[in-house]
């Protein structure tokens, strides 16, 4: 059942073009319109059926009822304003930004019908040839609302994400920080860090462990860039929890204090076990 006449998908990357194809395999739109900066995206996209015409020129948004900015939170920031300009009254936006506190901050106020939102889902890999219609199936999608979001867009965008199969769930904006600095920011600097500590010589030996604890380490590079700086202060925060833990264990093993890794490994096991 159609939800929108014209939804513009702006990023036609592997998030981007995975909500298109959702869109278009759930016929919640009369049309899809994509928007990027690379040619070669939009030929991907229109021969893949994500979109029905695409444009490298931001204005294609003009006549679109709902607008969802799938690009990198900097760039979603640098053009919020250009954005705001060129839509028609009453269009919906929403994001996909990995941090929120900054895009809800500074778009809101632009745009009457903004509301942010994050899908917990996605993948190291890039690029529309690697999108999926069933990517939303049964992950979660936070929207972070704020007092001056407007409550009949908020609904429309809750639905939205409701019928691409995802679980949608609302917080504040720097809660939503905060909770992502944990539970994927985090690790990912972890990730980054652990190949970076490992001589090149000695990946021939690698097995699957390596293999698993490192996969996001492969992740897009601007993308992280931004994700970083701009959930600065709370990425600090969770790097210093896990340098404290870390710490734990390099006492333990400097003490020769087997009852007390004993204890760290146990405790992580039973955590790891909790984890669905």
């Amino acid at each position: 059942m159609r939800m929108f006449d014209k939804i513009a998908v702006v990023g036609t990357g592997l998030i981007g073009g995975s909500i298109a194809l959702a869109v278009k395999k759930r016929k919640l739109a009369r049309v899809v319109i994509g928007v990027s900066r690379r040619k070669q995206s939009l030929i991907l996209a229109k021969n893949t059926g994500a979109i029905d015409r695409g444009s490298q020129d931001i204005s294609i948004i003009r006549d679109a009822d709902f607008v969802i900015l799938a690009t990198p939170v900097s760039t979603i920031l640098k053009s919020a304003r250009q954005i705001s300009r060129i839509v028609k009254p009453g269009c919906i936006i929403c994001d996909v930004g990995s941090t929120k506190q900054e895009i809800v901050s500074k778009l809101t106020p632009l745009i009457p019908h903004f509301v942010g939102s994050h899908p917990l889902a996605g993948s190291e890999k890039r690029s529309i040839k690697n999108a999926s219609a069933a990517l939303f199936e049964n992950s979660i999608c936070v929207l972070t609302p704020v007092r001056t979001t407007d409550n009949k867009a908020l609904i429309r965008v809750k639905k939205f994400w409701s019928r691409l199969g995802a679980c949608v769930i609302t917080m504040e904006p720097g809660r939503h920080d905060q909770i992502l600095s944990f539970v994927s920011h985090l690790p990912h600097v972890i990730s980054f860090t652990l190949i970076n500590s490992i001589p090149p010589a000695y990946f021939r030996f690698a097995a699957s462990s390596l293999k698993d604890t490192t996969r996001i380490s492969a992740s897009d590079t601007d993308i992280w860039l931004d994700i970083f700086f701009s959930n600065r202060k709370n990425i600090l925060a969770a790097t210093r929890t896990f340098t404290h833990r870390l710490s734990e264990i390099r006492k333990a093993l400097i003490n020769k204090d087997r009852r007390s890794l004993r204890r760290i490994l146990i405790k992580a096991k039973s955590k790891r076990e909790n984890l669905h």
